[in-house]
């Protein structure tokens, strides 16, 4: 283990390297646009717009005056942290740790916000509501003088990036039609100072239209220590994807550099009263989403008209798992699950030498959003003490689930485990399975091939969405509890040690708050 002074004397060493060369402090940038050719007025980075019609873009459109999505933007580090198992072993990561959206973050959200809230000059250190980007300044040098061109001050993403690794790392969710600015900053491991180590973003299974942010370093670019780089990517189809470090996957992704992706859908835009079926139909006439010979149509009609848009359990317009047109995948709450493990010995070689021999993994800690029973079902974020004492926000989001009596749960499970296959479990809530790898289960003449089951099992690089549905309050009475877990039981376990592991609980509530998730 290294002493306090190694730490500081490593943070140091990172700063005054800055502080000697202007060039290389200058390569910390972000780059979040209020105006874009898709979204000209700006207006798009305020709100979601809802959905009127198709958009069109490409050589060959038509122009229809319609613009769907927004402009949204997030930044996050690469570099190292710790996280506190269920037993209270504390662990060393490589990790993405947040450096815009830090109040909802800590909140259990998405720290993805809109170019009005993310290009606002703040301190997270001094104000803890505070969203927008770290280190965000006026460029001295700009003509007018004082404007705010991706221009940032390296000292505040140092003092708040370093050692603030997450698991998972920081969520991201954006609307179809979105278009995406997500700046990756390198800070460096302070605990192997001896590794300069480069990260990228890999959206897996992201569809993805140019290679060149796609993360993966043969065919891309990879960010050095010192570095930024944005990435850019129009959302196109609903669903839940993840994303993790693309250099030396099985290494990084063991150390903790995986989180998750969802994009939700258009259909959660369309007007109160008006058809589901009819909004589908429009989209319909969009070539990226259009069903015609394209065996890869991701948003084929139902064979019948739907439900209206109506509000849901807490009051607010119900919103949607997939452009489904019928509302058969509408939901009150949804709550990201993420399936991870550790092996603690490769992290513990990991944190001083090079990593033991990959084909040597053997998970032993079990992880639901970077957390083993019974921290699973603790509401609120986890901290976790650094080398010099500090507390940081090491898994900020909670895994229990709070379902509102008589209503239903999108459970956005994804799986980034590179040791085992997982199986979660519901004992009591039938889990009713409607999408696969992003995908609606759907056949292209509309029939629904949704299922219903008790467990799930899914690899490494695999998600599906399940909804928990609480609708009969004769079954389901506020104040019942149900368990989520795995049938697997060497998997409930924290390092060979009972009780733990990958479980959690679901709570039937008289409400739950739309924003905490907390039980009210």
């Amino acid at each position: 283990m290294f002493s306090h002074a190694c730490l500081r004397s490593g943070a140091l060493a990172v700063l005054l390297m800055l502080s000697a060369m202007p060039s290389f402090a200058q390569s910390f940038r972000v780059q979040c646009p209020s105006t874009t050719t898709l979204h000209p007025s700006a207006t798009a980075g305020t709100s979601e717009p809802a959905y009127t019609g198709p958009s069109y873009t490409g050589q060959n459109s038509t122009a229809t005056g319609v613009v769907n999505g927004a402009i949204k933007c997030q930044q996050i580090s690469g570099g190292d942290g710790y996280a506190t198992m269920a037993d209270g072993t504390q662990t060393y990561m490589f990790s993405f740790g947040p450096l815009s959206g830090l109040a909802d973050i800590r909140n259990g959200l998405p720290g993805t916000e809109f170019a009005s809230v993310f290009n606002v000059v703040g301190d997270p250190r001094t104000s803890p509501t505070y969203n927008g980007a770290v280190g965000l300044a006026p460029d001295p040098d700009s003509t007018p003088a004082g404007a705010l061109d991706g221009h940032v001050d390296p000292r505040p993403i140092m003092d708040i990036g370093v050692m603030n690794g997450n698991i998972p790392a920081p969520t991201m969710a954006i609307d179809e039609d979105d278009e995406f600015f997500l700046t990756l900053t390198n800070v460096g491991m302070i605990m192997r100072p001896d590794l300069f180590e480069q990260h990228t973003v890999h959206f897996h299974g992201y569809p993805n239209a140019s290679s060149y942010y796609d993360g993966v370093p043969d065919a891309s670019v990879a960010i050095n220590i010192g570095a930024s780089f944005t990435y850019y990517y129009l959302a196109p189809d609903a669903g839940t994807y993840f994303w993790h470090c693309h250099i030396t996957p099985p290494e990084h992704l063991q150390m903790g550099m995986v989180g998750q992706i969802f994009v939700r859908p258009r259909q959660n835009r369309v007007p109160a009263g008006a058809s589901l079926y009819t909004a589908l139909g429009q989209q319909q006439n969009d070539p990226r989403t259009m069903c015609g010979t394209d065996v890869l149509c991701s948003t084929p009609l139902p064979p019948s008209n739907g439900v209206l848009h109506a509000n849901n359990k807490s009051g607010t317009p119900t919103l949607y798992a997939y452009n489904d047109g019928d509302g058969s995948t509408a939901y009150d709450v949804e709550y990201p699950v993420q399936i991870h493990g550790f092996d603690p010995n490769f992290h513990f070689v990991g944190m001083t030498f090079n990593p033991e021999p990959f084909t040597d993994m053997k998970d032993k800690y079990f992880l639901l959003n970077g957390r083993s029973y019974p921290d699973t079902v603790t509401q609120g974020p986890m901290q976790t003490p650094v080398a010099d004492g500090t507390p940081h926000y090491s898994q900020p989001l909670p895994a229990l689930i709070n379902i509102p009596a008589g209503g239903r749960a999108l459970l956005r499970i994804s799986d980034l485990d590179v040791t085992e296959f997982q199986t979660l479990a519901s004992l009591g809530i039938p889990m009713h399975v409607i999408g696969v790898n992003a995908r609606l289960l759907r056949d292209l003449s509309g029939n629904d091939m949704t299922y219903f089951t008790n467990s799930v099992t899914l690899g490494g690089g695999e998600s599906v969405d399940v909804i928990l549905d609480a609708s009969d309050t004769t079954r389901y009475a506020a104040g019942n509890v149900f368990y989520l877990y795995t049938p697997n039981l060497d998997h409930l376990s924290n390092d060979a040690e009972n009780f733990g592991g990958l479980m959690t609980e679901v709570h039937i509530c008289h409400a739950v708050d739309p924003t905490t998730k907390a039980c009210s």
